[in-house]
Formats: C-alpha cells, structure tokens, sequence
C-alpha cells in the first residue's frame, strides 16, 4: 500500500474503548473541516464489529448533524437494535466535543439466493488510463490557490479520482447536471471484503454534492458558495475491490429551497453495479442568506 492508503487503513480500523464503544482519529484533508467520508467509513468499521462475521453491511443511511473537527479524534457509540434470523440492525452515532455530529443506522445481511437485474453499465466512457488525476488538474490552478490548502490538494491521495470531463473549478460554465468518474483505492489491500466496503463509504462522499451544481455555472470553490453535506445513503450490493477501478455514474434530478438531490451508481470494470448511493446536500449562495 502507499503512505496515504496506509494511513487510511489505519484511519478505519478504530480503537475498541468499551463493548460498543470506538475511537478513530480524525485526518484533515485541506476542507476546513472534517471530511464527511470519514464518519461514514469509521461508523461501517463500528458497526461491523458488533455483527457476526457471516453478515455483511448491505445499507447505510446517515445524517450529517454537526461540521466536524478534523483535529480532534471521534467517539463511536453503537446501539444494538436487532438481530433477526436474516438481518442485523445499528444504530451508530459519532461524537466530538459531547455532541453527536454524524448519527446513522446500518443494516447487515448474510448470503441468499434471489432474483437478480441491473441497469447497463453507461457505455463510451473514457477508460480511467487515458485521464489525468485529480493532483494533475491542480497543479493548473495551484497559483491561484490559498497557501495553506496547496500541499493538501497536490499530496499523493489514499484514494485516486480521475474526472472523465474537466471541469475549471474557477470560472464553471452551465451544464448537464450529469458527472461521471473513475476511482480506486492508491495501492493494493488485502482480501478483506469488509474493508474495502469501509474505503467505499468513505470514497462515495467525493464529488456527489458538486454534480447538483452542474446546471447553475457555480463551484464549491467559489466564495460566494456554501455547501456542505446533509445525509448520505449507500446500498452495497455486492462484494468490491476497492484497489481496482470503479466507475462513478452520477446525477441530480433536482436542486431547490438551497438544497440539491444527487445520487450515484458505482460499477467495476466487469460492468457489475456493486453499489448505489444517494445524497442531500446545502448549495447556499451566500449572497442569498438572510441578514
């Protein structure tokens, strides 16, 4: 693995406090505040370790309650709200400063037969080694940014994003509310499938926000912008491999009341739809706010 998917690793695999009980550290990627990711992964990393191993987390739907502070560590509290004769239920609330800033119920699931369809992986997409990665597309910008936030957005990245349309976060122009964009993790990881489902959680909060604002010629970049996540939901539908490519199909069918709808589906390079995923997040225009 490289240093940043090391650290990542690391990141998600929680320090156990009590029965029930996690405390992961936190890691500032450059935002100001904590990466919405972070609490999503590390709660996966709760929560499966208060299930039996035959099950695997299938769903996580989350909310956002408080910023974070990518500064202090995070406590974990895992509530055990049922174990049926096929599905586990969690309940995981993360803590920082005595207050809940994330809280989110995961449901587990072992292996069944059943029915089965998905939609066709989109076709005439760019294969992800004829793009350049995110660091890259930085580096054209990289005068024009704060002192303080150059290092963390030109560092090697625990997970590696190659966009399929180049976008100038500076100066947008109207479009589709549609983004597609390849994905995986910096180095290759054990055969842990639970793992590499924690690193999707974390992964499926890059970029989802910024597609609802696509049709409006405004970035998250821009001053003028407040944005920031709101809830989160992930299906995992099968087992992955996160340090292979994934493919990140997403759209926003709707954006209103300084809110915007995205959601997302996530295939591997077979075409297999390994996971969907769905987010609310605030698109504030701070010109907008009220005084």
């Amino acid at each position: 693995m490289s240093k940043p998917l090391d650290d990542l690793v690391d990141l998600l695999s929680l320090e156990q406090l009590e029965e029930d009980l996690f405390r992961g550290r936190s890691l500032d990627l450059g935002f100001y505040r904590l990466f919405g990711g972070q609490a999503l992964g590390q709660s996966v990393s709760a929560a499966t370790q208060t299930v039996d191993p035959r099950r695997s987390v299938h769903s996580v739907h989350g909310y956002f309650l408080r910023a974070g502070d990518a500064n202090l560590p995070i406590v974990y509290q895992v509530e055990r709200q049922r174990d049926g004769g096929s599905f586990s239920s969690r309940r995981v609330t993360a803590i920082q400063k005595g207050a809940p800033i994330f809280s989110c119920s995961v449901s587990f699931h072992g292996v069944e037969e059943g029915f089965h369809h998905q939609p066709s992986m989109p076709q005439g997409i760019p294969e992800p080694e004829g793009l350049v990665s995110e660091q890259e597309m930085a580096r054209k910008y990289v005068h024009l940014m704060p002192e303080s936030m150059r290092e963390s957005y030109l560092a090697e990245r625990a997970v590696e994003i190659r966009h399929v349309d180049r976008i100038d976060p500076l100066d947008p122009k109207p479009r589709e509310p549609v983004k597609y964009l390849w994905f995986r993790a910096n180095g290759s990881l054990p055969d842990n499938p639970e793992l590499h489902k924690y690193l999707l959680a974390y992964a499926s909060d890059f970029n989802l926000l910024v597609t609802s604002l696509l049709p409006h010629a405004v970035s998250v970049h821009q001053p003028t912008m407040q944005c920031a996540s709101i809830d989160h939901a992930i299906w995992f539908h099968s087992d992955l491999r996160m340090d292979d490519w994934l493919l990140y199909a997403m759209d926003s069918p709707w954006a209103g009341n300084a809110r915007g709808f995205s959601r997302g589906s996530i295939f591997n390079r077979a075409g297999q739809l390994v996971a969907s995923v769905a987010q609310e997040g605030l698109i504030r225009h701070r010109e907008q706010r009220k005084k």
